[in-house]
Formats: C-alpha cells, structure tokens, sequence
C-alpha cells in the first residue's frame, strides 16, 4: 500500500538541455559538413533529457522506491534496512542526475532541497525533492 507519492518535474535538466540542443541546432545550420554529428547529439540530449525529466519517489508499508522519468533507472530499499531520514540541502556543485557525493548516491532533478537516508549498515543516499518534509516524515511514519 502506498503511504506517499510524489514527482517532481526537471526543469533544470530540461531547461538546460533545450538550450544545448537549440545551440547544436544553430551549428548545424552554420557547419553543413558536421550536421549528421550534431544531430546525433542532438538526438541523445533529447533522449537523456527525457529519462531525466522528473524524479517519483514512493514510500510503500514495505519499501522506498524511486525513479527517473519513465523508470529507465529506478531503485528501491526495504524499510527494514533504513534507520533514518534528515532534510538537507545540496549545493551547485552536487548538481542534479545520479553521482556519487561525499554523502552518498545523490538522486536529483531539480533544485537544492533533498533526504538525507541513512541505512542501518551505516551507508547513506540522497532523494532530491522539493517536499523534503513531508517526504522525511513518510518514510520515518512508515518506519514505525
């Protein structure tokens, strides 16, 4: 049974990667020789733009799962594994998508605000959300 459920749209992602690939379109249209390469990226920037268009994070009575766009990448954690959850915010630096932070595996699409999930063998992830509130007490509600 689901006990939260929420996504939230990449407007940085998508923002950014229509102004890159309106700027490719632009050099195709002033490098003819190049236009079948800068319309291959073209065409892959759509594409990951696509898979990274919003981030849906649910809390279940079993597990926390997540995934990007149409859930080409998506994970999930048994409840039984996490101790606990804290807001935080991330920095420009930590920017959005799936990488590696000093705090763990950072799952973002937009903006600053995130959870903090630290699992009971010690490791932590970050769920980017612009409700990080209410995302932090479902999962610690469905810990109880």
């Amino acid at each position: 049974m689901t006990q939260y459920e929420h996504t939230q749209r990449g407007t940085t992602i998508l923002v950014t990667f229509l102004a890159a690939a309106l700027v490719l379109l632009a050099l195709a249209s002033l490098m003819p020789a190049r236009q079948g390469v800068l319309f291959t990226v073209t065409g892959i920037l759509g594409i990951i733009g696509f898979v990274f268009s919003s981030l849906t994070i649910q809390v279940t009575d079993r597990a926390l799962r997540w995934q990007f766009g149409p859930g080409v990448f998506r994970k999930e954690v048994p409840l039984a594994e996490i101790k606990g959850a804290e807001v935080i915010a991330t920095t420009f630096l930590q920017g959005w998508g799936i990488h590696y932070t000093s705090r763990g595996w950072l799952y973002n699409v937009s903006g600053f605000q995130a959870v903090a999930v630290r699992l009971k063998s010690g490791k932590m992830f970050v769920l980017g959300s612009n409700e990080p509130e209410t995302l932090r007490g479902a999962i610690l509600r469905s810990l109880s």
